[in-house]
């Protein structure tokens, strides 16, 4: 209405409008001038036909206003129910990741590929990686899906710098494609991966998966073989390099934000004390990775490598 409002004095109808516009006071001919617009627009009101034209251009401004209240209040509810479905597919993707129901959740992301949104995305990453784990899953496909993951990855970051499990997932995916790109690519990917793992921390300290995948890059690069040390001295001035000791600050402080939350990190806690020769904490961890409850195959092969690494204490002894 107060558009409308505005666009019916703006016509020749009212007592400014009948007055003509304010001309500057001494100006000459300034009587003459005024008289000419008092006449104009009783001319404008004496004609039936600009009065008609005048009103139906006030009919249709308020029918405009009107229309763009509807078209405006019908965008809002469009956008807050495209919220509610965003919402409502995280909370499926999310029950079909706790329930390890892979291939579904694979089938129920992979529809929302062309999605803007970044929780959906890196969720789609996660999935497409997982998938890939897959024992069914042929070489030509495993690699297929990292790539996917990857660029889904990537998308989710552009879409949010600001989302912790972007970098995250990110600094995963291209850590997974590293294997098939050769030794330069992979070292030189390192630096990527540390600093997209470190942001992750940084969004979210209390994230125990960032932290310990944290300690996995510096115990990865702890143990690189001398070979590969050499071959990333040719490569680059300052290759990437750590030490056990800063892999398992890592891995301990994983456990602190959340205790026993992933049998990889007890059993890289034990792996680690050995390569620091302390046998007896890497017994303590060694044994709670092998007592941990297997919910996944990936807990049943730590299991199983937990185990023969404390055969051998007992072989030693």
């Amino acid at each position: 209405m107060a558009l409308s409002l505005r666009l019916w004095r703006s016509l020749p109808l009212g007592r400014s409008a009948a007055l003509g516009p304010r001309l500057p006071t001494g100006a000459a001919g300034s009587r003459e001038q005024c008289v000419l617009w008092r006449l104009r627009g009783a001319e404008v009101i004496g004609n039936p036909g600009a009065f008609k034209r005048s009103l139906l251009f006030s009919a249709l401004s308020y029918l405009g206003f009107e229309a763009y209240q509807v078209i405006s209040q019908a965008a809002v509810v469009h956008a807050a129910a495209k919220v509610f479905r965003v919402e409502e597919i995280l909370e499926q993707a999310d029950y079909l990741y706790e329930s390890g129901e892979t291939g579904k959740l694979y089938q129920l992301l992979s529809q929302y590929k062309e999605s803007e949104d970044a929780e959906l995305l890196w969720r789609l990453a996660r999935a497409s990686r997982d998938k890939a784990q897959l024992s069914g899953t042929s070489e030509e496909e495993k690699k297929l899906l990292l790539y996917e993951a990857l660029g889904y990855a990537k998308r989710a970051l552009e879409k949010n710098e600001s989302s912790f499990a972007a970098h995250k997932w990110y600094a995963i995916c291209i850590s997974d494609v590293g294997d098939y790109e050769g030794i330069r690519a992979k070292i030189a990917n390192a630096y990527v991966i540390k600093e997209h793992f470190e942001k992750a921390i940084e969004l979210n300290p209390k994230d125990a998966t960032a932290i310990h995948l944290m300690g996995i890059w510096c115990y990865t690069f702890a143990e690189m073989p001398w070979y590969q040390r050499r071959i990333a001295k040719m490569l680059f001035a300052t290759p990437p390099s750590s030490t056990y000791e800063e892999a398992l600050g890592y891995f301990h402080r994983a456990e602190q934000v959340d205790p026993n939350f992933y049998s990889k990190n007890l059993l890289l806690l034990g792996k680690t004390y050995l390569k620091l020769h302390n046998k007896k904490l890497a017994a303590f961890w060694l044994t709670k990775a092998k007592d941990y409850p297997a919910h996944t195959e990936e807990d049943k092969q730590i299991q199983t490598e937990a185990a023969q690494l404390l055969t051998g204490f007992s072989d030693k002894n």
